[in-house]
């Protein structure tokens, strides 16, 4: 592989990277890589995750959302679960994080069988995190001081399996907002804050994470 394709895949760029650095793959982006590796699988993988919990439609409160049973048995919604979504980051990880809506409110508190509730049990500490990218901030913060164009693609497609998993949450969830810095806008904060101390190379760093 003499050079990324317009759209790589995980593969491709973990290839890559290794190709361009005649196979010394430095730590911090195996650990990034690896956890992005996991986030991509999220749905494929065999093992459960609050992501996948969340989809499980047996813990939707279906009286709430007008559910109706087709002679068929096929179920269908008059109304979408609403939740909220946060985009956290931490010093060391990026996570995504989600809020059942109560009366038009996030909750934070543990939920059972409240009829105003989109979920029939909802406990924070096993499914508000939907999952977690590790070490994704240090390994941003490393890129934008000495990484290469691998580093750039990896960091671009994390962004983009996160807006593909929220794509997805979308056609099942009423999604009443999204607050916080996604990948994308936390890069381009980042990269602000780099050329401002950088006034001779940073322009050749790309600015747009998302292109």
């Amino acid at each position: 592989m003499s050079e990324l394709s317009d759209n790589p895949n995980l593969n491709e760029i973990n290839a890559y990277k290794k190709k361009i650095n005649w196979g010394d793959i430095p730590a911090i982006y195996h650990l990034a890589a690896s956890s992005i590796s996991e986030v991509d699988g999220i749905l494929t993988h065999g093992f459960d995750s609050p992501f996948k919990q969340l989809l499980d439609s047996s813990n939707w409160n279906l009286g709430l959302l007008g559910a109706k049973k087709a002679p068929t048995g096929k179920i269908t919604l008059a109304n979408k679960p609403k939740i909220s979504l946060y985009h956290s980051m931490t010093e060391q990880h990026y996570e995504l994080h989600c809020y059942p809506i109560v009366n038009d409110e996030r909750v934070l508190q543990a939920q059972l069988n409240n009829p105003l509730c989109p979920f029939i049990i909802w406990t924070p500490d096993t499914m508000q995190i939907l999952f977690r990218l590790n070490s994704l901030v240090p390994f941003i913060v490393y890129t934008f001081q000495q990484g290469d164009k691998a580093d750039y693609a990896l960091i671009r497609f994390a962004n983009k399996r996160v807006d593909e998993l929220i794509q997805l949450l979308a056609q099942s969830f009423d999604i009443i907002n999204i607050k916080g810095y996604s990948v994308a806008e936390f890069c381009q904060e980042i990269y602000r804050k780099h050329s401002q101390g950088q006034s001779t190379d940073s322009s050749d760093k790309p600015n747009n994470m998302e292109n």
